[in-house]
């Protein structure tokens, strides 16, 4: 379990990551890749990216010997480039205490990973290297779908805390957690990535060693305020980023279960231009939106996850393609007449 303990003052430092971060996402990636649940949802993904990823990236491997990474990588940033750079700008002493502390009892550490404790630059390049290599590979052909998926998330939140507060935002982004007494305590989960400093503190994926399952975790904020990051190729536990004079970052599995998956080179359709456009997915949620349907009927009618569906529907909300009206707890898409006249003058 994971207790996050509140005071007053963090009450009104909660926020919502405006925007996916590359780097914290590429990492959860990263790990998923490497935990050994999860065959059936996500075993297909996993045999791809193992498949396509470059030799490039296989440093990143050596730097979580036994699972933990080093936390000098816990960076968030808008972009790619800011969170690389984030990472190269950390303090030479700081790198040195965590490459010290993953490879303790590890033993022998690379060549190159020790020319990183040194502060040598061609590590620091072959670093840089291995990180462009796994983006390119992981993450860049579905960029635009995690931003869909991150829009209607952040909608979702936004949503909840204004109509019913704070607590039930935070409920929705854990089913079966709850705010209580300041403490946000967080249900049983497959793994969580801990802190150095917490005995359990290993990889996702890692099971709990004898006396370990069911202790609570606890996170002080002590005033620092939290950041909420959901991840979309992450099933396990929270991912916590607990960094001192730093707001403790959350990265929380979130969307349909599945990994963003690109669209086929060259797929087509009935769509014809349109999916050439728009994706084959969103081009085929746009036109079922010809009449009005709530978000859970468009998943049923294109094939797709809910998740999916509520992200698809943002952008095209966002083109001014589609209108969304909230009756009660019902929520209702449909074309605006741009909507209808984009899907009638393509063939």
């Amino acid at each position: 379990m994971l207790h996050i303990r509140f005071t007053a003052e963090d009450m009104s430092r909660v926020r919502f990551a405006p925007r996916p971060s590359p780097v914290p996402e590429l990492h959860a990636a990263l790990l998923m890749l490497g935990a050994p649940h999860e065959g059936l949802l996500f075993g297909r993904w996993r045999g791809r990216l193992l498949r396509t990823l470059p030799g490039a990236a296989e440093p990143l491997g050596e730097l979580v010997p036994g699972g933990a990474a080093p936390r000098f990588l816990d960076v968030l940033g808008g972009t790619r480039e800011e969170g690389f750079g984030l990472i190269r700008s950390a303090r030479p002493e700081f790198v040195r205490s965590e490459l010290a502390r993953v490879y303790a009892g590890q033993g022998p550490v690379p060549l190159w990973v020790r020319a990183l404790h040194r502060g040598d630059a061609a590590a620091w390049g072959t670093l840089d290297r291995a990180q462009r290599a796994a983006h390119e590979t992981v993450l860049a052909p579905v960029w635009p779908l995690v931003e869909d998926l991150h829009r209607a998330e952040f909608t979702r939140y936004a949503l909840t805390a204004a109509e019913q507060g704070l607590a039930a935002a935070l409920a929705a982004v854990a089913p079966g957690s709850r705010l209580r007494d300041g403490v946000w305590e967080w249900p049983s989960a497959p793994s969580v990535l801990e802190a150095p400093e917490v005995p359990e503190a290993r990889g996702a994926g890692t099971a709990p060693e004898a006396g370990e399952a069911g202790r609570a975790r606890e996170v002080r904020l002590d005033g620092r305020g939290l950041v909420l990051l959901p991840t979309f190729h992450w099933r396990g536990g929270p991912l916590v980023q607990d960094l001192p004079d730093r707001p403790v970052v959350l990265a929380y599995p979130a969307g349909g279960g599945l990994p963003p998956a690109p669209e086929p080179r060259g797929a087509r359709s009935e769509d014809g231009g349109l999916a050439a456009a728009l994706g084959r997915t969103r081009a085929a949620v746009l036109r079922a939106l010809a009449e009005p349907r709530t978000t859970t009927d468009l998943a049923r009618r294109t094939g797709i996850g809910n998740a999916t569906a509520s992200a698809h529907a943002a952008a095209l909300r966002a083109a001014g393609l589609i209108t969304t009206t909230r009756t009660g707890r019902s929520v209702h898409h449909e074309q605006t007449p741009l909507g209808t006249l984009v899907v009638g003058t393509t063939p």
